[in-house]
């Protein structure tokens, strides 16, 4: 694994077309740029290895969560919000061969070479375009025919084309004030429009259940749809008024993803791990890359644990120390205390930081996508500090050695 810099010369007209053809809406947060001026790049080996364990883990996770399905008192210790778990009971009617289920695993190299997960995004997770377009536009400007690229977004949609009828009516649910959550959705959504779907780009309470089928509510695109791409976190939608989202829970209706997604949503899914290996749910590949996950009060008296927010996303309130600015790391704390069963402490890993040509040091986030079960592809961040949070770079990936 290693970074290779984009050529001065080349790096601003890359960055914009990544923003005005490759759906790269959001190149700015804040004061910082989150377009890498590098490119990570994997070995072959580095490469095998790592769709290896995204299968091995998405297979326990797929099974784990089928299990849970069926006996929901060992899904206690999770503390999902009380207006989900009132309607978990409704997924019994959860048939994985009509749903597609999309995943993405958060990989680190660590000291030793070797790797680390820090979770699983098994909602919704993003980064389609990064996955997708980043890399081809990479592969032009280094113009190596020894490295190549997995394209995410064909796997997505060849798994929706599986699962829901030709030409179609799909919604993309969305939270629609969002530009970054609207660009993921225009990428697939144009993708999809290719293959003669219909698409409507709608917020989460434009659909309604009718005998568990989805109908649209949207002014001008009315009537029955025959998918739903749901990128409203499910935590999220719990608020919505009139609230209609209980019909996620139960639709027939294809969907990427189906609420089922909760149960490994929450980083708080070890604490489970023992329960489900006792009734014969292989969890070892699980108990290999992730760090040690115990309750915040038993963390009290070791060293070495950090504190994550069980419905977390992009590195948010971890309380890595260094990479806190002013007053955050206490006000991390002082929330622990205050709210100790919506965190969970996790022992720390040793990240693994790569030196670019010009000797600054980054750590990776490399996430591995599954699609039904398959390797997908990859989105990647980077970061100066060990927390890769909403401060970091997206940076394209590509593989050295043949094509698959």
């Amino acid at each position: 694994m290693k970074l290779i810099s984009i050529p001065k010369e080349q790096y601003d007209e890359y960055r914009l077309d990544l923003i005005f053809n490759c759906y790269k809406w959001d190149p700015q947060f804040l004061d910082n740029n989150t377009v890498a001026k590098h490119v990570l790049v994997i070995t072959k080996e580095e490469h095998e290895q790592l769709k290896r364990y995204t299968e091995m883990l998405d297979k326990e996770t797929r099974e784990a969560e089928k299990f849970l399905n069926n006996n929901l008192k060992l899904a206690k210790p999770l503390a999902l919000p009380r207006q989900i778990n009132k309607e978990l009971k409704k997924m019994k009617n959860y048939d994985e061969n009509k749903h597609v289920r999309l995943m993405r695993y958060d990989f680190h190299p660590v000291i030793g070479d070797k790797w680390a997960i820090s979770e699983v995004n098994s909602d919704v997770p993003g980064g389609f375009a990064e996955a997708s377009l980043m890399p081809k536009r990479a592969l032009e400007l280094l113009k190596n025919n020894e490295y190549w690229s997995k394209n995410f977004g064909d796997a997505l949609v060849n798994a929706i084309k599986e699962k829901v009828k030709p030409n179609g009516r799909i919604m993309m649910v969305h939270c629609t004030s969002y530009s970054d959550d609207r660009q993921v959705m225009q990428f697939l959504g144009d993708r999809l429009k290719t293959l003669g779907f219909e698409i409507i780009y709608a917020a989460a309470d434009h659909l309604k259940f009718e005998n568990n089928e989805a109908i649209s509510v949207l002014d001008e695109n009315e009537g029955k749809v025959d998918g739903i791409f749901r990128f409203t976190p499910l935590e999220w939608l719990i608020g919505m008024k009139p609230k209609r989202w209980q019909g996620y829970f139960d639709t027939i209706t294809p969907s990427c993803n189906h609420p089922i997604a909760i149960f490994a949503q929450t980083k708080r899914f070890p604490l489970i791990w023992e329960s489900l290996e006792a009734a014969g749910i292989d969890l070892s590949t699980w108990r290999e890359l992730l760090p040690e996950t115990i309750e915040v009060r038993d963390a009290k008296e070791r060293e070495g644990f950090i504190y994550k927010p069980a419905c977390g996303r992009v590195g948010e309130k971890i309380s890595i120390k260094e990479a806190c600015v002013d007053d955050e790391y206490e006000k991390i704390l002082k929330d622990v205390r205050k709210h100790p069963k919506q965190y969970l402490a996790q022992k720390r890993f040793d990240s693994r930081p790569l030196t670019s040509d010009e000797g600054e040091n980054f750590h990776v986030c490399l996430g591995s996508y599954a699609v039904d079960g398959k390797h997908g592809g990859y989105y990647a961040r980077i970061s100066k500090t060990p927390r890769i949070d909403s401060n970091a770079a997206d940076i394209p990936v590509l593989i050295e050695g043949g094509a698959e």
